[in-house]
């Protein structure tokens, strides 16, 4: 029993691994049944006329749809699958002039999906290319001549003119245009972006001083406003004080002990600030002040302050 179940597992094992494709191999050959991948389209052509055409996912018997047919489509005909996915486009710089005469260059980016498979095959050898060329002209033709603010600025609106230019044409050869986006405009000319970025560059040095000559100007302002405040303050003080100094002595003089003392004090002040030379001489020495006296008389230019 179990020698039996193991030749019956190797057995399903080999025909599920080796028969079963090629049974499977044979019926599509044949045109048993057709499997049609998520956005995929196929379009069967036999014997130069258009068979069918399958554009929805899924498992398909082409008996019942193709007849007697299905036995030679894979033998006599052709099948085209077609890639109905969302694809992208970007053209570089495109050639426009601004209504000043200024060369430009807009770089264009669209998207386009298969909206007719037959379309596709049969009416244009390269649908793809003329998308391109048919978006270009209409980039050129649609947006030449604009002014140079507008099309610096106004990309939406330039992206709505495009694609209302070119989805007629596009769905003639079998492909939809989604959306468009203007998504760069730039100068062409470098002689001219040179002399842009040195007008800019000026500018900015222009507007720059300007900004440092106003900050000079008003810090002059306030500093001299501050200056004129301090005068004004120093002449008011100067005014009131003689004033101030004289009720000072009013009040000082009207007690005779405390006026005596305070000139005693500034006269002593007086004397010191001045420099002179002082001698100190002890009580009851007459003959040494003679002495000095006699000293100081016979050489004036060094007589010492009494």
């Amino acid at each position: 029993m179990i020698a039996q179940f193991f030749i019956a597992a190797a057995a399903t094992f080999v025909f599920c691994l080796i028969a079963m494709p090629i049974c499977l191999g044979m019926a599509r050959l044949v045109g048993l049944y057709a499997i049609v991948n998520e956005r995929r389209c196929r379009v069967y052509v036999l014997f130069g006329k258009v068979v069918d055409i399958i554009e929805e996912p899924g498992l398909y018997f082409l008996w019942t749809r193709m007849g007697w047919r299905a036995l030679v489509i894979n033998w006599l005909g052709e099948c085209h699958e077609l890639d109905m996915r969302l694809d992208q486009e970007y053209l570089r710089s495109q050639a426009v002039n601004s209504e000043e005469g200024a060369p430009m260059g807009i770089g264009i980016w669209y998207e386009m999906y298969i909206s007719d498979p037959v379309a596709i095959l049969f009416k244009n050898t390269d649908p793809r290319g003329s998308l391109a060329a048919n978006v270009s002209n209409s980039t050129v033709r649609c947006l030449s001549n604009m002014p140079l603010n507008a099309m610096m600025v106004n990309r939406h609106k330039m992206s709505q003119t495009v694609r209302a230019e070119v989805s007629p044409q596009s769905h003639q050869w079998g492909y939809r245009l989604g959306s468009v986006y203007i998504r760069k405009v730039h100068f062409r000319d470098a002689e001219m972006i040179k002399q842009i970025e040195s007008k800019v560059v000026n500018r900015l040095r222009q507007v720059t001083s300007a900004i440092k000559q106003d900050g000079a100007n008003q810090v002059n302002i306030i500093a001299s406003s501050a200056e004129k405040e301090a005068a004004v303050e120093f002449a008011k003080a100067a005014a009131i004080k003689p004033e101030l100094v004289g009720q000072a002595w009013r009040e000082i003089a009207k007690d005779g002990e405390v006026a005596e003392a305070l000139f005693e004090i500034l006269e002593t002040q007086k004397t010191i600030s001045g420099g002179a030379k002082i001698t100190l001489l002890p009580d009851k020495s007459a003959a040494f002040s003679q002495w000095l006296a006699a000293g100081a008389a016979a050489n004036p230019a060094t007589t010492p302050g009494h």
